[in-house]
């Protein structure tokens, strides 16, 4: 019995999505490799390379090694890098505008004068509640913000304008609002149950009685004075 050779047919798979393949992440692609090591790295620590130095503090980074934070002594290994300074403002790290934008594109987000500096935050800072009269807040944390702009610091830029930010934003809001119920409703029905229960910390005024009206206006009776002494006649 002859058995006729037949190749197998081979089938080309293309695929539609370029991520795939390793080449068109453009959320990746949108920054530069270096600025969310830098965003996530923790600054003003001790170097741990020249620690007897009174010049060990970490404030200093290098956007081609993104080898972590350096002091001003490990810069002597990075002469011909791209290294930027970070500062520091009320326990927040900032980086002057004129440094950073060189390499970035720092459009939209809030930019202080500090020390007679123009800088920019690196990280979010939330506010709790915005000022009053405020009319833009930051897109991502809610910070209070000039109408001119829409984040408050780099690390909002990124996640403000992300792909899948606004499903992100309404996620965030529904798990707000579900929370402020519960803990409205729970608050309600607990303070109607333990009002009997615990004593406030705070006096409540008494009610105004009679006895009370007239101890308030009672005044002081006359003072009886000692005797001058004994007129003595002579």
């Amino acid at each position: 019995m002859a058995i006729e050779n037949q190749e197998t047919p081979v089938f080309e798979v293309k695929p539609k999505n370029k991520r795939i393949m390793g080449g068109g992440d453009e959320e990746e692609n949108r920054w530069p490799p270096w600025l969310k090591p830098l965003l996530k790295e923790q600054f003003f620590v001790q170097c741990k390379f020249h620690a007897d130095s009174h010049k060990s503090e970490c404030n200093m980074y290098c956007l081609d090694c993104m080898n972590g934070a350096l002091c001003s002594l490990c810069l002597s290994h990075h002469r011909d890098h791209r290294a930027i300074q970070i500062r520091r403002s009320s326990y927040h790290d900032v980086i002057r505008v004129n440094e950073i934008q060189k390499y970035l594109d720092i459009s939209c987000v809030q930019t202080y004068i500090i020390n007679s500096a123009k800088v920019v935050f690196l990280n979010e800072r939330p506010q709790p509640r915005p000022g009053k009269g405020v009319t833009n807040t930051c897109q991502v944390c809610d910070r209070s913000l000039l109408d001119s702009f829409r984040f408050c610091s780099l690390g909002c830029k990124i996640v403000g304008t992300s792909k899948n930010f606004p499903k992100i934003r309404t996620e965030k809001k529904r798990v707000t609002s579900e929370s402020s119920e519960d803990s409205y409703s729970s608050s309600s029905s607990s303070h109607s149950r333990n009002t009997s229960r615990f004593p406030s910390f705070t006096p409540s005024t008494p009610p105004r009685t009679a006895l009370n009206f007239r101890s308030a206006k009672r005044r002081k009776g006359i003072p009886h004075r000692s005797p001058m002494g004994l007129m003595v006649e002579i």
